[in-house]
């Protein structure tokens, strides 16, 4: 069944009987047999001739503690930071060896290139997934070096060797940037937020067109919420 619900994509609505099976490599007899199974259970659900995944997929995955905690206590400052800057202001974790996006705030300046609630991509050339691997276990850079790193844009950096100098820059630094590595005219900054321990427990981050970024003010900005939160007790 979790290969039918991984099936999804970040960017499908739904998907047909035929598309699950090339997707899971399940006959179509089985997999519309479990897919009936995950509709009685709400994970799915049916559109037409396609099936999309159900509302109470979303609802278990709300349950979970780490996320809702985190999410529920930085809201209201990623709410203050999209007013003082009028960008999109991310929240992330880590989710294996990716990045996931577990919160977003955006207004109507936004431009049409948005990430997805619990949306993910790549850490290699990320803003949040740079400050993920700075702050986060020993090995979990050269779990990333070490396997496939596409190429988004030109500007992606896909050598091992030059990676391991911008993260320990980031280190260093205590923030990352990135410039259109992820999306050609955009770029992102991120810190990192703590909860008492030397590892991220996620990231925060402002992504906005190169045209009219200001790197200099958002970090700014990202560093004074992160003080507050940690100020107010937000961050435990």
């Amino acid at each position: 069944m979790r290969l039918i619900i991984d099936a999804f994509g970040p960017d499908d609505d739904s998907l047909s009987l035929s598309e699950l099976s090339r997707r899971t490599g399940i006959s179509k007899a089985s997999v519309h047999r479990l897919a009936r199974e995950l509709l009685d259970w709400g994970v799915l659900e049916r559109n037409e001739f396609e099936y999309q995944l159900g509302i109470h997929l979303y609802e278990i995955g709300s349950r979970v503690p780490r996320i809702r905690v985190l999410r529920d206590n930085v809201r209201p400052f990623m709410a203050d930071l999209h007013s003082a800057t009028h960008e999109t202001v991310h929240l992330a974790v880590l989710a294996g060896l990716e990045v996931l996006f577990v919160e977003r705030a955006n207004g109507y300046r936004q431009s049409p290139r948005q990430s997805r609630f619990a949306g993910r991509t790549h850490l290699h050339c990320s803003a949040t997934g740079k400050v993920l691997m700075a702050f986060g276990s020993d090995e979990l850079l050269d779990q990333v070096a070490h396997r496939a790193m596409p190429r988004m844009t030109r500007f992606t950096i896909t050598s091992p060797r030059t990676l391991a100098g911008q993260v320990e820059q980031v280190r260093q630094d205590g923030f990352a940037i990135e410039r259109e590595e992820t999306a050609l005219g955009y770029m992102s900054i991120a810190v990192p937020l703590f909860t008492g321990e030397t590892t991220a427990v996620g990231a925060l981050s402002i992504t906005a067109p190169t045209y009219r970024a200001d790197a200099t003010r958002y970090l700014k900005a990202l560093q004074a919420a992160r003080q507050q939160m940690t100020a107010v007790g937000a961050l435990i």
